[in-house]
């Protein structure tokens, strides 16, 4: 059972770090879409 949850708690890590770096990744689309916007 504690295998179990270490796995589990090691799988859900995983997750939340590729979530952070999605949602950084569509920041900077974001922030060069509003300089181009900005530089017109």
């Amino acid at each position: 059972m504690k295998r179990f949850i270490a796995m589990l708690c090691v799988v859900a890590m995983g997750v939340g770090l590729t979530a952070c770096n999605t949602v950084k990744g569509a920041g900077k689309d974001v922030e060069r879409g509003g300089e181009k916007i900005q530089g017109k």
